[in-house]
């Protein structure tokens, strides 16, 4: 092994519509690859019209693979606080149900110490309740391949123009 070979880790996380996540976590520098899917529900192999039906408990989220090298845990998470609103439940701006909800899913006890060291200090800038969950990891589901860089392929469409790109210019993400 390269003493200076490539560390990496994976973060999952949930926190509106994963088109807005995917598209500000592939501009942080240290991310290497963004994949959009579903977790935390009951249904196998979940589709987007399965997850919209309301019926699986499954949220939109975004499972990052960064180079800790780069860019730590803790940074991460200062973004997600950033690129949502943690204090609705199960929404954000006009998409609503439970697979819009604010969820933390971690993949060992240091991710956990770290999300719930990062809630409380986030909690400081928020006016009412932080609603965002903390639960270990559960499965993940790779979203079917359309969603996949849906920003990066279609940053013309209406709600990438308002929506996603709004999320990005309010995170210093720019365009």
């Amino acid at each position: 092994m390269k003493e200076n070979a490539e560390k990496t880790a994976t973060a999952i996380l949930g926190g509106g519509c994963f088109w807005c996540l995917e598209a500000a976590y592939e501009r942080l520098p240290g991310v290497i690859g963004v994949e959009n899917g579903y977790a935390g529900g009951s249904r196998e192999n979940p589709s987007y019209e399965s997850v919209c039906s309301g019926l699986t408990g499954h949220a939109e989220v975004v499972r990052i693979t960064f180079d800790t090298s780069k860019l730590g845990y803790p940074e991460l998470l200062e973004l997600f606080w950033k690129i949502h609103d943690p204090t609705t439940e199960d929404r954000q701006g006009a998409d609503i149900g439970e697979q819009y909800r604010s969820v933390i899913f971690y993949l060992d006890e240091a991710q956990k110490a770290a999300a719930e060291v990062s809630l409380k200090e986030a909690q400081t800038r928020f006016t009412d309740p932080i609603v965002t969950d903390i639960l270990p990891a559960p499965t993940f589901w790779k979203a079917e391949d359309w969603h996949q860089g849906y920003f990066r392929r279609h940053p013309e469409e209406a709600y990438c123009r308002i929506v996603v790109a709004g999320k990005l210019r309010k995170a210093g993400l720019g365009l």
